[in-house]
């Protein structure tokens, strides 16, 4: 029996490796020369600053910048905006829902349900807010592989089992979406075509069912695989971080911005 084990172990360890997928090396840009740690909390500090905005024109600088940091990141304006357009598509709904349901001046009435001016203002802060926000977030740290940035985690204090979790998981969502396209595939050769019928709900009902069961059995494996190279609960990681002058150049960027944002939001203020 331990021989079996043993073997098992041993081709899993053929089989699988605990490296995440290498991400193609970051290019020369301005924004990839700062340390991970540095990128990591402007984008938090950013991200906070600007949630709490509410007046349009420092939302429009403030997405501004994040377009002008989408360009020093090097990030393609195509697929980038489509990404973009993604994250719109499931706030799109809320945002034509809100001139109506924000009492206030009517611009129009639909169906006997007026739309206001300040519930259209309102819709327009809160897509500012996200478009500002994730644009930024792609730019300074969309563009860093999972290794990186959990290495930038776990020097910054962060709760090392979560720093774990995020790279296992980052690693193994591309196995499973394999392990389905070989189910799919699996599924069209034995002639079957998706439906509204019973059939149909039924038969991905299995394959979410199948999904599960090889999962469970890939984790045993890999599981063995790490115990046999020594796993004892924690990953070591590099640790070649180190702050430099210009870390502190983005950290004064930042605080410029955001100081240059709380003037607008001051000055136009209502008294």
């Amino acid at each position: 029996m331990g021989h079996v084990l043993k073997t098992r172990a041993q081709s899993a360890i053929q089989t699988e490796t605990l490296a995440l997928p290498r991400a193609e090396e970051e290019t020369e840009t301005p924004i990839g020369g700062f340390d991970p740690r540095a990128r990591i909390l402007a984008v938090v500090t950013f991200a906070l600053a600007v949630v709490v905005l509410s007046d349009l024109a420092a939302l429009v600088v403030a997405l501004c910048a994040s377009l002008l940091a989408m360009v020093l990141a090097n990030l393609p304006p195509a697929p980038t905006l489509r990404r973009m357009a993604m994250m719109d598509s499931f706030i799109i709904f809320m945002l034509m829902l809100l001139p109506f349901t924000v009492p206030g001046d009517p611009i129009v009435t639909i169906f006997g349900y007026p739309a206001s001016w300040q519930g259209l203002i309102r819709a327009v802060e809160i897509a500012l807010k996200a478009n500002a926000i994730v644009l930024m977030l792609l730019s300074l740290v969309g563009t860093m592989d999972a290794i990186t940035i959990g290495r930038a985690l776990y020097r910054l204090k962060a709760p090392e089992p979560l720093v774990h979790l995020m790279m296992f998981t980052v690693r193994y969502i591309d196995v499973l979406v394999r392990e389905y396209r070989t189910l799919r595939t699996a599924m069209k050769a034995r002639g079957f075509r998706p439906s509204n019928s019973r059939h149909t709900w039924k038969s991905f009902g299995y394959l979410v069912g199948m999904m599960l069961v090889r999962s469970l059995e890939r984790s045993e494996r890999i599981l063995a695989a790490m115990k046999c190279r020594g796993f004892t609960g924690t990953i070591p990681l590099i640790d070649d971080l180190a702050w430099r002058r210009r870390d502190f150049g983005l950290g004064l960027a930042t605080l410029s911005l955001l100081s240059g944002l709380a003037v607008i939001e001051v000055l136009r203020a209502p008294l």
